[in-house]
């Protein structure tokens, strides 16, 4: 490839590498600038150093809102990222199966992955009402007293991780094109040897549907990390009021978007947004770290 060729192939990637500056570099630069600083909208940035991490790490009512959101989140991802994850293997295995109806029944799992955040939460809070919700409907069929839901601190988190598995059929489809490619000699052979459903499953679909399981789990907790819209529907679309009732809900994203917008702390939300990366960084590099373990590619079993 000529010079002239490479100006070329940079001139029609232009408007991507234009954007990429603009709304992602610039940004993520800018961010990690003003947490070094005291800024407030339509004020000028005063640097301050490491002032507001002190702040967050060693005021008692900042440490202790931190602390709240860091377990909030917490909570959420241990319990939502497997219960979502065995969900959604589980139905891809379903899935993958030779039915009449099952690309009906694929479409009809997937689509509640696509519809906008904000509009399955406003459903799920329907869901969720005490009174006429269907949710309390079905318990009470039972004879079983319903929870009070969303105003009860006791289970809003469980109501959010009940939201979260709306939206299996997204890693349905990816679990369901990783079953698709392994190949049908390994359970050929598997049958020959005298293997039993069980084994199967476990010797043969589950090592080679490892890579897959790695990439939705990454992907997963990064997603459960940033969990905000729906704690912002639930508490009334409120910046104020985000967290209700008795911070529940305040989950690390909606600490720092009350920090950063509803108090107008720009600098302290950026300190709160850069500690999120380092947290997430860290889960990351264990998740690898750790991958080479279990995970299966090309024929071995990384160790």
């Amino acid at each position: 490839m000529d010079v002239q060729d490479s100006i070329w192939g940079y001139f029609f990637i232009s408007p991507w590498i234009l954007g990429f500056l603009a709304f992602t570099a610039f940004p993520i630069v800018f961010s990690l600038y003003i947490s070094f600083c005291n800024w407030k909208v339509g004020d000028a940035p005063q640097f301050i150093g490491l002032q507001n991490y002190f702040t967050i790490f060693g005021q008692a009512e900042d440490r202790r809102l931190l602390f709240i959101s860091l377990w909030n989140t917490f909570y959420y991802t241990i319990l939502s990222v497997p219960l979502g994850m065995i969900g959604s293997v589980v139905i891809a295995l379903l899935m993958n199966q030779e039915w009449k109806s099952v690309k009906v029944l694929r479409t009809i799992f997937y689509l509640p992955s696509v519809i906008a955040g904000v509009a399955a939460a406003a459903i799920w809070m329907l869901l969720f009402n005490p009174e006429f919700g269907l949710l309390n409907y079905a318990l009470s069929l039972l004879h079983i007293p319903g929870p009070f839901w969303l105003g009860d601190p006791k289970w809003t988190k469980p109501a959010l991780i009940l939201m979260s598995l709306w939206g299996v059929g997204g890693n349905m489809v990816i679990y369901l094109a990783g079953l698709q490619g392994i190949p049908r000699q390994l359970y050929e052979a598997a049958e020959m040897d005298g293997a039993s459903a069980w084994q199967k499953f476990w010797n043969v679909t589950i090592p080679m549907l490892t890579p897959v399981i790695f990439f939705n789990l990454i992907m997963n907790i990064v997603w459960s990390f940033q969990i905000f819209t729906q704690v912002y529907v639930i508490s009334g679309a409120s910046a104020n009021d985000i967290g209700r009732p008795a911070n529940s809900t305040l989950v690390l994203v909606a600490y720092i978007y009350k920090k950063a917008f509803a108090d107008n702390m720009m600098g302290y939300g950026s300190a709160l947004a850069w500690i999120l990366f380092i947290i997430v960084l860290v889960v990351t590099l264990l998740q690898f770290t750790f991958s080479r373990k279990w995970v299966y590619y090309e024929g071995e079993l990384r160790k």
